[in-house]
């Protein structure tokens, strides 16, 4: 089998973090009642970081304080897909349902997602703060960093924030740099580490091992010719970031239960040396079983090799038998 990156999304898609108290999501303002004192933080946190961890840890440490409920306030679709319609080269590190389960990790009460559109991207700073903030969500309070930028043009600061705060009667809790510089983490950075398949110092700053989640369908089955049956990925998100061609160990949840394995991204020169479509396909050590049309999710632990070109399938079955040596290695380090 070999993993297709496709654009169709499943049903349903397996979460990063279970057994958490769950965040209640709201998909719009109407739907965001009876919440009590809410305690607010905004921004995309695409792929909840390690540095957005800082701001949701003071977010929840001031809900609790305010004896209130932490909030997320966030957007869909992203502003750039509004804004920038033309723009085919946004990557992001998170599915909205990897995003919540993060969330639930964190211990977020509440995930707030308002539907982004020019119209919402011309408000100014005090229509943002009057309308949303204050008469649509109510807010006691709103945790923020010292550098957050908002309205029209980003005219909005911290210290507009804090006017506002007096004029309309909500706290305002500035993260200071100190908190959130000291961590050295953007999702930009993570990117970066990503497309270069630098796995460990991406999972480093992620704080969690890089996920890629989807649904296994049928493909050419060649690997089962040399003892390396794969399951084949059609990939959920069109904008979900895959990482570098090449070979990784990886751990795979599926039905339930967690496999090791390695995973191949590429275009499996060996196979056919024409192809430019990337595939992704996943290898389970020990694992034998009809898995076609199950949500399937890897997470990434380390890069094994670049993807090469064999010149044969039997070459090819000796380097993955090299390969899943290193896999099972490099897996077992990992273990706690």
């Amino acid at each position: 089998m070999g993993l297709k990156i496709r654009t169709q999304a499943p049903s349903r898609l397996p979460v990063i973090a279970p057994n958490f108290a769950a965040v209640k999501v709201h998909r719009d303002l109407a739907s965001f009642r009876e919440v009590s004192r809410p305690v607010l933080t905004t921004g995309t946190f695409d792929g909840v970081h390690r540095g957005h961890r800082v701001i949701l840890e003071r977010l929840n440490e001031v809900a609790r304080k305010e004896h209130g409920e932490s909030v997320l306030f966030t957007f869909h679709p992203h502003p750039r897909m509004v804004l920038h319609p033309e723009d085919s080269g946004l990557e992001l590190l998170n599915t909205p349902e990897e995003k919540i389960a993060l969330l639930e990790h964190a211990g977020v009460d509440h995930l707030l997602v308002i539907p982004f559109s020019r119209s919402f991207s011309r408000m100014t700073a005090v229509e943002y703060v009057r309308d949303i903030l204050v008469e649509g969500i109510g807010v006691h309070a709103v945790v923020i960093g010292y550098d957050h930028r908002f309205g029209r043009n980003r005219e909005g600061d911290i210290h507009v924030l804090r006017q506002l705060g007096e004029a309309y009667d909500f706290q305002v809790k500035e993260i200071p740099a100190q908190e959130i510089d000291h961590v050295k983490v953007s999702s930009t950075k993570v990117r970066e580490a990503l497309k270069k398949g630098d796995i460990r110092t991406a999972d480093s700053y992620l704080g969690y091992a890089y996920p890629l989640s989807g649904v296994v369908v049928a493909g050419d089955r060649i690997g089962r010719t040399i003892g390396y049956p794969t399951a084949n990925i059609a990939m959920i998100d069109p904008y979900k970031l895959v990482p570098a061609n090449g070979v990784y160990a990886v751990r795979v949840d599926v039905r339930g239960s967690t496999h090791d394995g390695m995973l191949n991204i590429g275009t499996r020169p060996t196979v056919n040396a024409r192809a430019t479509d990337r595939k992704v396909e996943v290898h389970l050590f020990d694992f034998d079983a009809d898995i076609y049309g199950e949500p399937i999710t890897v997470r990434l632990h380390r890069r094994l090799r670049e993807e090469v070109r064999h010149p044969d399938l039997e070459a090819l079955r000796k380097q993955l038998d090299r390969d899943t040596e290193a896999a099972r290695t490099a897996l077992k380090e990992q273990r706690p």
